[in-house]
């Protein structure tokens, strides 16, 4: 029989699912101007559910921001001067990337960790540690060289290695609020037996460790967007 705790989860993974998949029907009828951010969107509604459909319809949506390609390096830089400080919006969806990223790449690791059977000096979540933090690290470059191509209109190279300097600091601040809470659900809340990978009660931890690593690297990317480093 099901307990409370297994209850919570599905109703939460169902919430998160429904606000994913309204957020892909609306991007299907209405594309998001940069295209990276059809498949950011519904991945952040992953872990944050409502918060993220509210957002996505608050910030997200087409007649919300100018397009990309028409916005001018001169228009883009008056947009600077008049606003010296990101606000919670820009940081926001600038921590959104490299969220999406860990998603992922989380997701990924789990299962194919899980399937292999694979630890690291002995421990399940030592080796989800670096699957993770690898996952998360090459998809959050890709999400953010998609990103910064369309707006500075750099070389492949260049794109990419401004990605590299953007987005690795961001998602290091992500992945310690992240596996801060694995280690607690693993050494803490669930020390025997684990919880599996293939149970609803392990991927709602996971939503909340999610939520936990976008609050830990929201300050990386004040920073990053006010120093230049990222785009808002």
């Amino acid at each position: 029989m099901m307990n409370t705790f297994g209850i919570v989860a599905w109703i939460s993974l169902a919430l998160a699912f429904f606000c994913a998949a309204v957020i892909a029907y609306d991007e299907f009828r209405h594309p998001q101007k940069m295209w990276i951010m059809n498949i950011v969107w519904p991945v952040t509604a992953l872990y944050f559910s409502v918060f993220a459909l509210w957002a996505y319809f608050r910030f997200g949506t087409g007649n919300q921001k100018m397009s990309a390609e028409s916005i001018t390096g001169h228009q883009r830089d008056l947009m600077r001067q008049s606003r010296k400080e990101p606000t919670s919006a820009d940081i926001g969806i600038s921590d959104s990337h490299c969220g999406a990223g860990c998603t992922i790449g989380d997701i990924i690791a789990g299962f194919v960790l899980f399937a292999l059977g694979w630890t690291l000096f002995g421990k399940p979540l030592f080796a989800q540690y670096a699957a993770d933090l690898l996952l998360a690290w090459l998809l959050g470059i890709i999400f953010q060289y998609f990103t910064i191509m369309p707006l500075r209109h750099l070389s492949t190279l260049q794109a990419l290695l401004a990605a590299i300097k953007s987005d690795t600091l961001s998602i290091l601040a992500f992945e310690i609020g992240l596996f801060a809470w694995m280690a607690l659900t693993s050494f803490v809340f669930f020390p025997s037996p684990h919880l599996r990978v293939t149970g609803p009660d392990y991927w709602f931890m996971m939503q909340i460790g999610m939520i936990f690593g976008f609050v830990t690297s929201y300050p990386m990317n004040r920073w990053l967007i006010k120093a230049g480093w990222k785009q808002a």
